[in-house]
């Protein structure tokens, strides 16, 4: 018991944790994430060609993920554009993130 409440997740990191999960779990804005992943930085316009979204979602997503701290933003003239934030959670860059695509990839070769 005391091991639990001693190394458990508080209730304040588990609200993070679950609102950062919550942003994830969106299909467009995790798009957004994986393709600023590969390609490094891109503008709405380009986001919403690649990705096949309308400029207005894909505003509004980058908005939510800017706002969590997930992606930030440069002017060049006048294009903004998006990158995945310097801390973005390297564990999710690094493991989860090609496990999680590679598992949806086997998952729908099943059914």
């Amino acid at each position: 018991m005391l091991a639990v409440r001693s190394h458990g997740l508080s209730a304040d990191h588990a609200s993070a944790l679950s609102g950062t999960l919550s942003l994830l779990s969106e299909p467009t804005r995790l798009r957004i994430l994986y393709a600023l992943e590969q390609v490094g930085e891109l503008s709405v316009g380009d986001l919403s060609l690649a990705l096949e979204i309308g400029p207005d979602a894909t505003s509004y997503a980058l908005r939510l993920l800017r706002t969590a701290g997930l992606v930030v933003s440069r002017k060049s003239g006048r294009t903004v554009l998006y990158r995945l934030a310097p801390d973005f959670p390297e564990p999710l860059l690094n493991h989860c993130w090609v496990r999680l695509v590679d598992l949806t990839t086997s998952t729908k070769g099943e059914s």
